[in-house]
């Protein structure tokens, strides 16, 4: 996965019509869009569209989106939000905390 200045890029697609590569920055609600006929074009022009971005936002005032601010809400069933909380505590440790270890954990 392509990462920069804490964004990611997204799913990457091909024309061989054209025979290019093409993505978006992935979780945002502003388009990001890149496109090369290489590798090395396709990551140059990933960050040189973030870079471009950043400055626009910069230069207008705007804040940029963020793909990820680190909050989750999850919705469960009171059952497994239960076995949650008694097992974080078994742990000792928050709720969040326990979470985050088992997205961690996950494969």
């Amino acid at each position: 996965m392509m990462e920069y200045k804490g964004y990611a890029a997204g799913p990457i697609d091909f024309d061989p019509d054209d025979n290019t590569f093409s993505g978006t920055v992935a979780g945002l609600k502003d388009v990001i869009h890149f496109e090369g006929t290489t590798a090395k074009e396709l990551t140059r022009a990933f960050r040189e569209s973030i870079d471009s971005y950043l400055e626009l936002c910069a230069e207008t005032g705007q804040k940029p989106d963020r793909p990820f601010n680190g909050k989750i809400l999850v919705r469960t069933e009171p059952e497994l939000h239960r076995k949650a909380v008694l097992r974080a505590a078994h742990d000792g440790v928050s709720l969040s905390r326990w979470i985050s270890r088992q997205i961690e954990n996950a494969r």
